[in-house]
C-alpha cells in the first residue's frame, strides 16, 4: 500500500463527534458501543431492506435481547466475517495500487455531530487522503454466492451503508472496494445524495424510536425473522390466545389455511411432472429441453453410522457420550 496510517478520527469539513476510540477494544467492547446507536452496517437493516438481517433481529440486537440469536465466530475459518476482516487491509492496499489514493485506517467510532441525529454512527474502514474527489474508502470481500449481488454494481444495503457514512462524516464522496472471488477487484464511486440521505435519516429515527420504546417491528417473512421470533420467543406457557373476535388476526389465519391447500396441491403437481419426467428419462443421466435441463444422477455411496444398532450392543455409550439437544417450538397448523 502506498501509505496506510492510523488515525483516531477523520477531519471532514462538519466534523463528526468520536464516539470512542476503538483501538485497543475487543470485539465484544466494540459491540457494546454499537449497541448505542444505528452503526452504518446496520443501516439496511434499520430499512428493512438487508438481505441478511431483518428489523426485528437488528432490534434485538439493539435492545439486548440477542442472547439466543445464532453468532458468527469471527476466528471461524469458513466464516465470510473471517475471510472479511483477514482481506480487508490487502483489499485496501489493492485499491491504492490500482487508483493511486492513499489512505488510512480509522480507529473510532463517530458520532453526527446533530444532537437530534446523536443515534447515527458510523466504524469507517479507511479514509482516503490527499484526493478532493473523495474521501472515504468502503472495503468488501465476497465469494461466489455473493457475486450476484454486485451483477449490477453496488448493491442497495452497501449503497445505504455509504450513504449512512456520508451524513455522519459530512463528507463528498466514498469509493467501495470489492473483492469478488478471491481475484476481480472492483472499485465503484458513490457520491453523497442528500436526498437519499433524508429517507435513510427517516426510516433509521423511526426504527430508532421503537429501540427507545420497546416496541418490536413487526417480522418480515424473511429466515432472519424466522431465527429472531424463535430466539424471542423460546418458551411457551401452555396459555392460550383466543383471537376468533380479531378480525385481522382470523382473516390471516383463513388466508393461511388456503395458501397451505394451494402450496399441497402445486407440491403435488411438481411430483406428477417430476415423476413424469424421469419415466420417460429412465436409465439416462441428462435430459435436454428448449428452456433448459434435467440431470438425473445417482450419488456415490457413503459410509454412516447404525447408532441404533450399537447403542442396543453398547447401552453405556449413550451415558458416556450423550449430547443434550434443546427442543424447540413447532409451528402446527390444523382447520377446524
Amino acid at each position: 500500500m502506498q501509505q496506510q496510517q492510523q488515525e483516531t478520527q477523520l477531519t471532514p469539513q462538519r466534523p463528526a463527534l468520536r464516539l470512542v476510540s476503538t483501538k485497543g477494544l475487543s470485539r465484544e467492547e466494540w459491540l457494546e458501543v454499537r449497541k448505542q446507536g444505528i452503526g452504518a452496517s446496520d443501516c439496511a437493516a434499520a430499512l428493512g431492506i438487508n438481505p441478511f438481517q431483518s428489523r426485528l433481529e437488528l432490534w434485538m440486537n439493539k435492545t439486548n435481547r440477542d442472547a439466543h440469536l445464532p453468532k458468527s465466530d469471527p476466528n471461524d475459518i469458513s466464516s465470510p466475517m473471517y475471510w472479511g476482516n483477514l482481506l480487508e487491509a490487502s483489499v485496501a492496499d489493492a485499491y491504492s495500487h490500482k487508483t493511486g489514493n492513499r489512505v488510512r485506517r480509522v480507529n473510532a467510532v463517530l458520532q453526527h455531530p446533530d444532537p437530534d441525529k446523536h443515534w447515527m454512527l458510523a466504524n469507517l474502514d479507511f479514509a482516503v487522503v490527499g484526493n478532493d474527489e473523495v474521501q472515504i474508502l468502503e472495503c468488501k470481500t465476497t465469494g461466489i454466492n455473493g457475486a450476484r449481488l454486485w451483477a449490477n454494481g453496488v448493491p442497495d444495503y452497501v449503497r445505504c451503508q455509504v450513504q449512512h457514512q456520508l451524513a455522519v462524516t459530512g463528507k463528498q464522496a466514498a469509493d467501495v472496494a470489492v473483492l469478488i472471488c478471491g481475484q476481480e477487484l472492483q472499485v465503484h464511486r458513490i457520491e453523497r445524495d442528500d436526498e437519499l440521505i433524508e429517507h435513510i435519516i427517516k426510516f433509521e429515527r423511526e426504527f430508532w424510536g421503537m429501540v427507545e420504546q420497546d416496541t418490536p417491528p413487526e417480522a418480515d417473512g424473511s429466515d432472519s425473522a424466522e431465527r429472531a421470533l424463535r430466539a424471542l420467543y423460546p418458551r411457551n406457557n401452555d396459555t392460550i390466545v383466543d383471537f376468533t373476535e380479531h378480525s385481522e388476526l382470523d382473516d390471516d389465519f383463513d388466508l393461511l389455511l388456503d395458501i397451505r391447500q394451494r402450496i399441497a396441491h402445486l407440491d403435488s403437481q411438481e411430483a406428477l411432472l417430476r415423476q413424469g419426467i424421469q419415466q420417460a428419462m429412465g436409465e439416462a443421466s441428462r435430459a435436454v429441453f428448449s428452456a433448459g435441463e434435467i440431470t438425473w444422477r445417482r450419488s456415490s455411496d457413503s459410509q454412516t453410522l447404525d447408532t441404533k444398532a450399537l447403542l442396543k450392543e453398547r447401552p453405556e455409550l449413550l451415558e458416556q457420550y450423550q449430547r443434550i439437544r434443546k427442543g424447540s417450538r413447532r409451528f402446527l397448523v390444523r382447520a377446524s
